[in-house]
């Protein structure tokens, strides 16, 4: 703690296609904000030279520039001049491999190909756990993004809406590099190879038990979880159990516990506490997960993280020659107050892919699309019809996107239609290959939420006719209505139309003291459909 800590910095290639930059670790005596840094390049005449740098440096994330000022000494040449400017460089984007839609055979694309990989998220790892135990804290420390964004989770310091952020791992190729520093998610330090193994799109779910509707629709896209316990307080937590029990509904098996804040506590509060983690998880889906003691806001034990999330929680089988299927968790108006009506942009969905494979200029539709009542009172939906004109992860821009973190789909639709996230819930695919749009459902199977840690909590009654409950199918949060209770069997009512299938699992909400507590899960058996119209384009 007293020495100066190793400051890494992730330095992209200079745009020079014979220069290379290899970024050190280590630290000057007097001077601990210095880094090392080597440039090997090719001179005209063919030969190679290292050149060693003491390099002072000044980035600015927002304009991502970069100045450097180095002493050169060239291995094999003098130089003429003993300190050189490199100016300021504008950072290109290093290892992205091109995507040609012209060359995309689905048949033979895995998650883990090049031009997949470099350019997307193809992994959905959400965090869960109670208030401020520091799931935003870990996102920030493995990924360096901040996922809390919005002037109103800003100023009470609280996640509210489900925050996106991307990483890379890697892995040193020298095989003597020792674990867990081997991985890490700076592309490469002191000429080191370092290989990309993994792109994780975390999910930050918020931990507040009347935002567990949030925490319900980013569970509905989660491929594996990281379960955060703060070490300084008791274990468990209402919400920890709570989460838990959520990602139990979702059939989640791959989850990682961190026990988070290790600094702030005496070693043996910690190792009585991992004994208490223990004996929470037991008979849950979460036995038998590793306990990783770390400090998200000291950095200590995040490569251990990034080593625990490559080796147990595996790339998920995805079946590109399905019809694409996503569901939309946020969408938005891009277009600025005052724009030309020539220049305005169409609407941009952002969600999730499940099945199948998104491409520029491929013509797509969302469904129920927009939903009216007619004179007698009976809704009707009518669905979108619109094209890709463009796809990003995060700033990538893509040719195509695969299942696997949060893509942006840029339309031609009427960009009202997308304003203040109003498709969210929706399910956007190929024409013509989407589910029935349900009103009404059977669901069966119901079964209650085993939950810890709260004397609130009792067991859970039955459901009761003309009951009011809250449903999450995906991404959608809709109200619904009890009509009739048979055994297992429960026909329910719902407040707005879904697009969904058929043996699709759902979560149930009940309001208790003013707030929606999850109460157990069902599966979709039967229902009522609304008749959509066909599409113009078929």
């Amino acid at each position: 703690l007293k020495q100066p800590k190793p400051i890494t910095q992730r330095l992209r290639n200079i745009p020079d296609a014979t220069c290379k930059l290899f970024l050190s670790q280590q630290t000057q005596k007097n001077n601990p904000s210095s880094l090392k840094l080597f440039i090997s390049y090719s001179s005209s005449s063919g030969h190679s030279h290292l050149s060693r740098c003491l390099c002072f440096w000044s980035l600015s994330p927002r304009s991502q520039l970069l100045r450097l000022t180095y002493r050169s000494l060239a291995l094999g040449t003098p130089t003429s001049r003993s300190e050189e400017n490199l100016g300021t460089y504008k950072m290109s984007r290093k290892g992205l491999m091109e995507q040609d839609l012209s060359k995309l055979d689905v048949t033979t694309l895995h998650p883990l190909s090049p031009e997949v990989i470099s350019r997307q998220a193809t992994i959905n790892i959400g965090t869960i756990g109670h208030v401020a135990h520091g799931k935003s804290t870990v996102v920030k420390a493995i990924s360096g993004v901040q996922t809390v964004r919005f002037k109103n989770e800003l100023e009470r310091n609280i996640t509210i809406k489900l925050g996106y952020a991307n990483a890379k791992i890697y892995k040193c190729e020298d095989d003597r590099c020792p674990r867990p520093m081997c991985y890490n998610d700076v592309p490469g330090f002191e000429n080191a190879r370092m290989k990309l193994l993994r792109h994780v799109s975390f999910v930050d779910c918020p931990g507040h038990d009347i935002l567990m509707a949030t925490m319900l629709n980013g569970a509905a896209i989660m491929d594996g979880a990281l379960l955060l316990i703060a070490a300084n307080e008791s274990c468990p937590q209402p919400q920890t159990s709570e989460h838990l029990a959520a990602v139990e509904i979702m059939r989640l098996k791959h989850i990682i516990i961190l026990q988070n804040k290790v600094d702030l506590v005496q070693e043996n509060v910690a190792i009585n506490q991992h004994e208490a983690i223990q004996n929470f998880i037991q008979g849950t889906v979460a036995e038998g997960a590793p306990v990783v003691p770390i400090s998200a806001q000291l950095k200590y034990n995040i490569d251990v993280v990034c080593e625990y999330i490559v080796k147990k929680i595996p790339v998920p089988k995805r079946d590109f020659t399905l019809p694409p299927n996503m569901i939309v968790i946020r969408s938005f108006d891009v277009n600025k107050p005052g724009f030309e009506v020539d220049d305005i942009k169409g609407g941009v969905a952002g969600g999730s892919i499940l099945t199948g494979v998104l491409k520029v200029n491929q013509y797509i539709e969302v469904r129920p699309g927009i939903v009216l009542k007619d004179e007698n009172g009976n809704m009707k939906c009518t669905p979108i019809y619109t094209r890709i004109v463009s796809l990003f992860a995060e700033q990538n821009e893509l040719q195509f996107a695969v299942p696997g973190g949060l893509i942006g789909v840029g339309t031609t639709m009427d960009p009202t239609l997308t304003r203040a996230d109003r498709l969210v819930g929706q399910v956007l695919g190929d024409i013509g290959s989407l589910p029935d749009v349900f009103v009404e459902l059977e669901v069966e199977r119901l079964i209650g939420v085993r939950t810890k840690g709260s004397e609130k909590q009792g067991k859970v009654s039955k459901l009761v006719k003309g009951e009011i409950l809250m449903l999450n199918i995906g991404s959608m949060s809709t109200g619904a209505r009890v009509l009739a209770v048979k055994n297992d069997l429960a026909k329910l009512q719902l407040t707005s139309p879904v697009c969904t299938s058929k043996g699709e699992k759902i979560a149930l909400s009940r309001r208790v003291e003013k707030h929606w507590r999850l109460i157990g899960w069902g599966m979709i058996q039967a229902g009522a459909t609304l008749e959509v119209p066909p599409s113009p384009l078929l």
